[in-house]
Order: structure tokens, then sequence, then C-alpha cells
């Protein structure tokens, strides 16, 4: 695992909404228990990852976390992940975006580790 947190995988990334028909009943709430603003959503910069990239699913990921993608023309830079996509998604990373946002798809991305510390959650 400690490759990957050097070296990066591939992924897929492509984004979601704040909204229950593309999260649960809950969309201001993501997996780690952050609140949001949904109408704000796209300024936090989180993401949500597939359930194999998380460490309690064996990943190399944890809430928290901060990454660099690349690859993803626009969208490349730093995020934080805060949630967790659906089990039936492998290695894919779901940018949070605001409503107003034109959906995109990006297939050969590259995500790394970054070897900060979230100052605000330990």
């Amino acid at each position: 695992l400690s490759k990957y947190e050097t070296e990066g995988m591939i992924v897929t990334v492509t984004m979601y909404e704040p909204v229950s028909y593309q999260t649960d009943s809950t969309p201001n709430i993501l997996a780690d228990g952050t609140r949001i603003r949904v109408h704000k959503a796209s300024e936090y910069r989180f993401i949500a990852v597939s359930r194999n990239l998380l460490k309690r699913h064996g990943g190399w990921l944890d809430y928290g976390d901060f990454v660099l993608l690349k690859g993803t023309n626009h969208k490349d830079g730093v995020y934080q992940v805060r949630d967790t996509m659906n089990p039936k998604w492998v290695n894919v990373v779901d940018i949070l975006e605001s409503k107003d946002v034109r959906p995109y798809k990006f297939t050969n991305a590259h995500i790394f580790k970054l070897p900060w510390v979230d100052t605000e959650r330990g």
C-alpha cells in the first residue's frame, strides 16, 4: 500500500451533487460526518472515493487525507477525502460539485496522497 502513497494510482474521476438521488436522504452530511452547505458544494474541494481505496476496506486512503488529482484538465488540484461511494464502484473518485456544474468524466487520471495533516481533525 505504501507504493500507492508515493507513486499514486490511475483512477476514473467523475462528479456528484449533494442531492438525495445521488447520495442518501441527508445530502448535506458526508460519510465522515462533515456537514456542508449544498449550494456551496464546489467551494469545499471534497471528494468521495470508492470503498476499495479506503483503509477500512483494505485501501490506502482515510477520511481527512489530502490528495492531488492530475489528468483532469480544469479539475486538477488538491482535494480532501470526506465521503464514500456506493460499493459497486472500484478505483473511482467523485468530486463534490454544486448543482449548476456540467457533468464530466476523466478515465485516466492519477491520484496521489499528500503528506499533509488536517490540523482541525487531529
